[in-house]
């Protein structure tokens, strides 16, 4: 059964305390994709031809995030596959359903406005912690990513920010993965600078789930085992207009930004249905 964090963090300073309390258990979501928990899908040139799985899927149901469902349009979560050790997480300014045997997320969601990202302060905390929402032997530890040849990679950008509590929250480990060092400071910024651009320009909210997507030769960091993503993608959608597109990168050195997937390609690649019926347009 997914499961809320149910113990307070030690975080980074008292007043971010506040923002950590989490519920008691919560109803489980169930259905993920194969990819995104951990489980591991074949090694495809998704350009080439993209290929799921679906007949490895169980009926999907919804995750829950009652305690933060305003980063989902129409405070709908993704329905996913059930899988032991996944937690629901509620920061200020994020969501993330994490999963304790990748030891990183299953995907993260932000809602996001011009208001919002006007606030926005690039100054950044640079203070990384492990959630201790998440039982030990389900998160990465900072002593993981040491000498691993790999940066923590945001899903939440610390520069979409607009407060310095959600700041300070946004270098959680929960909301981070083992990304390429090269990659993390450029194609996939852009994809990030591109974003808030939109939605800069945006005349609504705009939500967005970014997350990895596993393959059974993605190797392993750290003593805790914190699972490489092969793949990593960003879902945007305008609540506003109800289009939706996804960006799709493999996490490497010399991935180059490149036109956007459509959000019906996302759902073959991955099995996930990220968002509700009503909000895309017919």
């Amino acid at each position: 059964m997914l499961q809320s964090g149910s113990v307070l963090f030690d975080p980074i300073a008292p007043s971010v305390n506040r923002f950590f309390s989490c519920p008691g258990r919560v109803r489980l979501a169930a259905v993920l994709a194969l990819a995104l928990v951990g489980v591991a899908i074949p090694n495809l040139s998704w350009a080439r031809s993209p290929q799921f799985d679906s007949a490895a899927l169980l009926t999907p149901e919804p995750t829950s995030f009652a305690q933060c469902p305003q980063f989902f349009a129409n405070g709908t979560p993704p329905a996913i596959t059930p899988r032991p050790q996944l937690r629901e997480l509620c920061y200020e300014a994020f969501a993330v359903l994490h999963s304790g045997t990748t030891k990183t997320p299953v995907f993260v969601a932000q809602r996001l406005n011009r208001q919002m990202l006007e606030g926005a302060n690039e100054k950044r905390a640079k203070r990384f912690f492990a959630d201790a929402r998440l039982p030990s032997g389900e998160r990465a530890e900072l002593e993981d990513y040491k000498n691993s040849g790999y940066s923590r990679g945001h899903m939440a950008p610390a520069g979409d920010m607009a407060t310095p509590t959600s700041m300070a929250q946004s270098f959680s480990l929960a909301n981070m993965v083992p990304q390429n060092a090269q990659h993390n400071g450029g194609a996939w910024n852009k994809i990030e600078q591109d974003t808030r651009h939109y939605v800069k320009r945006a005349k609504g909210d705009v939500f967005v789930i970014t997350g990895p997507v596993f393959t059974d030769a993605g190797p392993r960091i750290g003593a805790n085992g914190v699972k490489v993503p092969t793949y990593l993608y960003k879902l945007v959608y305008d609540a506003t207009t109800q289009r939706a597109w996804a960006h799709w990168q493999e996490n490497r050195e010399g991935e180059t930004v490149d036109r956007p997937i459509s959000y019906q390609e996302l759902v073959k690649r991955t099995g996930v249905e990220f968002l509700p019926r009503s909000a895309l347009q017919h």
